[in-house]
């Protein structure tokens, strides 16, 4: 179950007082370990550096439950003109983007007209951009998006992202699958009801096994975005033994969070692919990490106490 922590910290990152306040002096204070930059030029010499040791990117402009169709048309912008920025400092990176952040919440209608610009904006630049799943009420409607521009785009410029605590994503993954989508498996970190997602570690880690090993004995290119070393030696196990090819998945890790392993796969030949977060609106996002992880906090402490 849901750690008491847990709850507390995913409470606070929802509350607009307290985001105001820890945005103004988070970053100092170690919040510069899990997010890139606040604009996009910091950002991408972080990108340059990550390229130089192999590691791919896909950068995510953060920000998420706007309320104005103004706000939302601003951070497509800010989207699409990652990809040209991409292409002009020749940095090897796709794109990650939340729709409420593109005025899901607004009208989907609209959000799908914002999320299609993007998308075309990919196509164009020979790039790829993923969308991020959300809590539970919003994935029917991401979902919907998300299939109007698969169709549209092809598989090679647009993903999804499925949660493996969920009790749905079996079924999803299934359906996605007969389509050959380029899917990103997490396990997930929205607080959620035990009503739709499972409330035991092991169930949602066994849950993640299953959709990975579906998904590629499908043929369909997979990316495992995990942390787990156990998970990450089972993955390894599982495509030699089903002889899955190598360019058919690729590990995720999250910037600032296992460095030495990310490097050390790389060494081992695997593709490894850096979600780099970035952006002011960096908190929310920040606060899941600190939930996620005890250390994490720890670290945070400790960067107080130096100050």
């Amino acid at each position: 179950m849901m750690s008491m922590a847990r709850k507390a910290v995913l409470t606070l990152s929802s509350n607009p007082i307290v985001t105001r306040l820890v945005s103004k002096y988070g970053m100092k204070l170690g919040a510069s370990r899990f997010v890139a930059g606040e604009n996009m030029e910091d950002t991408l010499h972080k990108v340059k550096d990550l390229n130089k040791d192999e590691l791919l990117v896909t950068l995510d402009l953060l920000g998420e439950s706007i309320y104005t169709r103004e706000e939302a048309v601003v951070a497509t912008d800010g989207a699409v003109r990652s990809f040209d920025a991409i292409r002009q400092k020749g940095v090897t990176s796709n794109v990650s983007v939340k729709l409420t952040q593109l005025g899901l919440d607004i009208d989907p209608a609209f959000c799908l007209e914002n999320m299609d610009r993007i998308a075309a904006k990919a196509k164009e630049t020979e790039n790829f951009v993923r969308i991020d799943m959300e809590d539970s009420p919003r994935i029917d409607a991401t979902m919907d998006i998300f299939l109007t521009l698969l169709e549209k785009y092809g598989r090679e410029h647009i993903g999804l992202v499925i949660q493996s605590y969920l009790y749905r994503s079996q079924e999803d993954v299934d359906k996605l699958g007969a389509l050959k989508a380029n899917l990103r498996i997490v396990k997930g970190a929205y607080k959620e009801p035990r009503e739709v997602a499972y409330p035991d570690k092991k169930d949602v880690d066994d849950a993640y096994l299953r959709l990975v090993a579906s998904h590629l004995k499908n043929g369909c290119y997979t990316a495992i975005a995990t942390h787990d070393t156990a998970i990450i030696d089972w993955t390894k196990r599982f495509v030699r033994e089903n002889h899955i090819p190598a360019d058919l998945f690729e590990f995720q890790m999250l910037y600032g969070i296992a460095a030495s392993l990310q490097l050390e796969l790389v060494r081992e030949g695997y593709k490894v692919r850096v979600y780099t977060p970035y952006g002011k609106d960096w908190y929310p996002y920040f606060s899941r990490r600190i939930a996620e992880r005890p250390a994490n906090a720890l670290f945070i402490l400790k960067s107080l106490f130096r100050k």
